[in-house]
């Protein structure tokens, strides 16, 4: 089809943009039934259980010899439910009051000592609980077992009959052109600024046409070896690559290349496979690249097919608190998290980096479903304590509560900050809890994490229960622009300062681009012993080809007009001419300190996502894609602010 443009309008009935989505924080079919195990499998697990948890009561719950008698003689009063005891996530209230007082009145928040405490307080109290449940379980007849069972399975089998039910039929969507919101390009008027722009152009026609030669419908292209190359974050769905690069190739005008994607996302994109995925992943990369390409084109079939796959991750909130699972089986519906995340726990960056593109699904597909799951991520989130105004990177999803204190704004924290001042932005600045808990956030940061080096180097630095970790990741680089993005609507007075703290986190970003051989940064660079901006262990050298420093950079240079952001843009595109362009496409580095290139083989899918969009963005005018009115996912696919175009297209018909 003709790549022309259409785009949704969209106001709430309360006015509030996509805001008014949220209402409830209710939390539907939760519970363990979406695992299908026969009964007698359940059985036996329920055993073994009870076994594992009466050895950790030993070493574990105070006078154990006790607590065990109770559980086999049914006599200890210490393992009857609580009277005022309520459902839902996390610990009994008179639980958490207790540790909130003791912690209080015994240790600063952040004490080592403190933190151990709460651990094993933590720990405890989730021993009590399980064993509770599993005396509950034990007393039980195993008819009566098998009855509770089948009553699971069929309570899940009709939740998912309801869900399908409403998105048979899709909800008309009123679109407008994408020309009176600026997704329609047009050439800058400077000719050195055109010549930039077309070489970057350029490349991204040598990463396509490439990936199309040796690795079409695969996951992402392999351009040394030539072939395929396929990540287990994506299970069996294939064609990363071809949706990540949807909207690069749309706002590049790159009408032929564009319409061979649609073709193949509508022939051959199948979610219909037995296959444990990322919930992470998959949501800002396949739904969040189908809908972009839905408002930028008004294809039907990409509407369609992000609404498909949103309604497959909703089983990964079937869990006691709905924070939901980070790997799901999208045929099964079983669900769990990473084995190596701190106590099974869930991970903020993934879990809260789906409020975007869940907001967008409950609009495209009339239900509300979708909002209310990212909805009450937030409850969940609101009703906890923070150690000093931060929040860690696990929580359990079984108890609602807080795992490891270890804060970062980089890998496994990243994007839920990002998600927490474009929700504010993408809801046209209606969401005003979403603003609140950025502000406050970004205030704990810069207080407990935010350093200068000895020669006035601007980092981020990890927080781990209370002790800092002088070490800065790549993907940390992103925050420079999120700190002058969200800069206008920062309290009183502090606009000027957010803006200069996001340009003082890109110089450090720039800094370990220049600090390198290649010009491109490490994975990780450090703070100690000397060392400023620099990696200092072999598994921090690497460079796989990451967008984070040039999205500041864009962002800057969007915000500020300085041209030394262009500049350091070009820089990058220069290096990645030099050191990363092989005649198969473009490779990763293994280390970025060696003078001989080392590539690791993998021409990534964000790269053509998010690295050279935002390199053309930088070569654009502003008037291409602008910030007013196109909020960027974290993979840097589109969504619109919605009830903003709604008010130009009607000034524009008046």
């Amino acid at each position: 089809m003709p790549v022309g443009g259409l785009l949704p309008l969209f106001s709430s009935p309360a006015g509030g943009g996509l805001g008014g989505l949220g209402g409830g924080g209710g939390r539907e079919g939760s519970g363990p039934a979406a695992f299908r195990l026969t009964e007698k499998f359940v059985l036996l697990l329920v055993f073994s259980a009870f076994i594992t948890l009466c050895f950790g009561a030993i070493f574990f719950l105070p006078d154990s010899s006790k607590l065990l008698s109770g559980v086999l003689f049914h006599s200890s009063p210490a393992l009857q439910p609580a009277a005022d005891h309520k459902p839902g996530p996390g610990a009994r209230a008179e639980d958490a009051a207790e540790g909130r007082a003791r912690r209080g009145e015994e240790d600063a928040p952040g004490d080592p000592a403190a933190s151990l405490e709460d651990n094993l307080a933590r720990i405890r109290e989730n021993h009590e609980r399980a064993l509770r449940e599993a005396k509950e379980t034990l007393q039980k007849l195993p008819e009566e077992i098998q009855r509770d069972i089948l009553m699971e399975k069929e309570k899940v089998a009709q939740d998912q009959l309801s869900n399908r039910a409403g998105f048979r039929r899709l909800p008309p969507v009123y679109l407008a052109p994408v020309n009176t919101i600026g997704a329609i390009d047009r050439e800058p008027a400077d000719a050195a600024i055109r010549e930039k722009r077309e070489k970057i152009k350029e490349m991204m026609k040598h990463a396509w046409k490439n990936y199309k030669r040796y690795a079409w419908g695969k996951n992402e292209l392999k351009p040394v070896s030539k072939g395929g190359h396929s990540s287990s974050l994506f299970g069996n769905i294939q064609g990363a690559t071809i949706v990540d690069a949807l909207d690069t190739l749309f706002i590049m005008n790159m009408k032929d290349e564009f319409e061979e994607a649609q073709a193949w996302v509508e022939e051959n994109l199948n979610f219909n496979v037995n296959a444990e995925v990322s919930v992470f992943e998959v949501n800002i990369r396949f739904v969040g690249g189908l809908i972009s390409a839905y408002y930028l084109s008004g294809a039907e079939i990409f509407r369609k097919k992000a609404v498909e796959l949103g309604v497959k991750l909703l089983p990964a909130f079937q869990t006691p608190s709905g924070i939901p699972w980070a790997l799901l089986n999208i045929k099964s519906g079983i669900g769990r998290n990473w084995p190596w995340a701190s106590g099974g726990s869930s991970i903020l960056a993934e879990f809260g980096t789906l409020h975007l593109e869940f907001m967008h699904l409950s609009y495209l597909s009339g239900n509300p479903i979708f909002a209310d799951k990212v909805m009450n991520i937030r409850t969940v989130l609101n009703n906890l304590e923070k150690p000093e105004g931060l929040y860690p990177n696990y929580l359990n999803p079984n108890s609602g509560q807080w795992a490891q204190y270890h804060v970062s704004v980089g890998g496994l924290g990243d994007s839920f900050y990002e998600y927490l001042l474009k929700a504010w932005l993408m809801s046209d600045k209606t969401d005003l809890q979403a603003k609140k808990m950025y502000f406050d956030a970004i205030k704990a940061i810069e207080t407990h994490l935010i350093r200068k080096s000895r020669n006035g180097l601007t980092y981020i630095a990890e927080w781990k229960g209370g002790l800092l970790e002088h070490k800065m990741g790549h993907l940390t680089c992103f925050a420079g622009g999120m700190f002058a993005l969200g800069a206008d609507d920062a309290p009183e007075g502090m606009t000027q300062h957010y803006l200069q703290l996001g340009a003082e986190i890109a110089r450090t970003c720039h800094e370990s681009y220049n600090r390198t051989f290649v010009k491109l940064g490490p994975e990780a660079f450090r703070f100690d012993g000397g060392v400023e901006a620099i990696a200092t262990r072999q598994n921090e050298k690497y460079y796989i080809l990451r967008p984070e420093v040039v999205e500041t950079y864009m962002y800057m240079w969007r915000l500020t007009h300085d041209p030394k952001y262009r500049k350091w843009a070009w820089e990058a595109v220069e290096a990645l001419e030099k050191h990363c362009r092989v005649k198969g496409g473009y490779s990763g580095l293994r280390d970025v300190y060696f003078t001989k290139e080392s590539y690791d083989d993998v021409q990534q899918s964000f790269f053509l996502a998010e690295t050279l969009k935002y390199l053309y963005l930088i070569f654009s005018d502003d008037d291409l894609l602008p910030l007013e009115h196109w909020i960027f996912n974290t993979e840097a696919h589109l969504l619109p602010v919605l009830s903003r175009n709604l008010k130009k297209v009607e000034d524009d018909g008046k």
